[in-house]
């Protein structure tokens, strides 16, 4: 990590440990402590949207909400529902919710990516807390995980109703689909997919079969390393896995996500604060850092010593560094 940001940065040094199982991603019974409701609104494109609302059972209103963003082809009851059932345990509402195009939430054709909708889906759970009669609506806070970093982001940037942006693993979608993780994609290769996503949009108008590509490695072999084998062990295994969470998406949505510019205003959030949540061992770890050399101040980056980027999906000591330091930010924030 760049000596630069580490002097620019809050860092505090905990000390963590791998040596525990991690977290089921459906945590078998929620906390006696809270409260979750199935809930539905409707984002301005009339896509309805299912989320979990977790909140404390002992409240008298008023309450501080958090919207939690899952990470790419992630469901709710993954790592962002286990995150919003943390921060309620904290006195928090917090909604994790299924994207358009996923999950239990509405929108044709299904396991497609189209990132205006991904950053409005933020702004309608917004709208939608704004109106819970528990939730003090000037106290509205945002939590994205991976690539709802990318979309938390973006809109925030347009939605002045969030009062602080918190990212874990915050992982750049678009320019990921652009330059591959760690810029492993030339232009000229670039160039050359987007040919064939002209290609296979013209294929599929006149009535040829749709194209998914696997955001997930399907099996396990000894040459899967770094982040895609983590993304395998969380999401393929008993660990993180869910039958919604089908991990593909449509070939021809890798155009609009190449389009995707999450951060072009990022430094206008401010006055507003945001924290970067990263793990000191994650490969997208520059990811953050690059948003946080960007944005102006108040912002933090925080990182996590000994973590991954999937580490901090689930393995509990991670988590509870990175929730202490959430409830912190979002304490004082809203």
């Amino acid at each position: 990590m760049s000596k630069i940001l580490l002097k620019l940065s809050v860092i505090s040094v905990l000390i963590v440990s791998m040596s525990v199982p991690a977290m089921s991603a459906v945590p078998p019974e929620i906390s006696d402590n809270v409260v979750m409701e199935r809930v539905t609104f409707k984002n301005r494109i009339n896509i309805e949207v299912v989320g979990n609302l977790y909140m404390p059972k002992e409240n008298n209103g008023g309450l501080r909400a958090i919207v939690v963003g899952p990470p790419f082809g992630s469901v709710k009851e993954q790592t962002s529902g286990l995150y919003a059932e943390k921060l309620a345990e904290k006195g928090y509402a917090a909604l994790a919710f299924d994207p358009s195009f996923r999950g239990e939430s509405g929108g044709e054709p299904r396991q497609i990516d189209v990132p205006e909708i991904r950053v409005e889906d933020f702004s309608a759970a917004v709208d939608f807390l704004s109106n819970h009669p528990k939730i003090d609506k000037n106290k509205i806070g945002v939590l994205g995980i991976c690539a709802s970093g990318s979309y938390s982001t973006a809109a925030t940037q347009i939605d002045h109703r969030i009062k602080a942006l918190a990212t874990v693993s915050m992982y750049d979608i678009g320019r990921a689909r652009r330059e591959g993780l760690g810029g492993t994609i030339s232009y000229e290769q670039r160039m050359q997919r987007l040919d064939e996503i002209g290609e296979q949009r013209t294929k599929e108008f006149a009535g040829a079969e749709r194209r998914d590509i696997n955001s997930i490695p399907r099996e396990l072999t000894d040459d899967l390393k770094g982040i895609q084998r983590e993304f395998y062990l969380y999401y393929r295994t008993p660990r993180g896995g869910h039958p919604r969470a089908t991990n593909s998406y449509s070939f021809t949505s890798l155009a609009p996500l190449m389009n995707f510019f999450p951060f072009a205003q990022v430094e206008t959030i401010s006055p507003r604060p945001i924290l970067f949540i990263v793990g000191e061992k994650a490969e997208s770890a520059y990811f953050s850092e690059d948003v946080f050399k960007k944005a102006a101040e108040p912002k933090e980056l925080y990182v996590v010593p000994g973590a991954t980027h999937v580490d901090l999906y689930d393995i509990p000591e991670y988590v509870s560094v990175a929730l202490t330091k959430l409830d912190d930010f979002f304490s004082q924030n809203l």
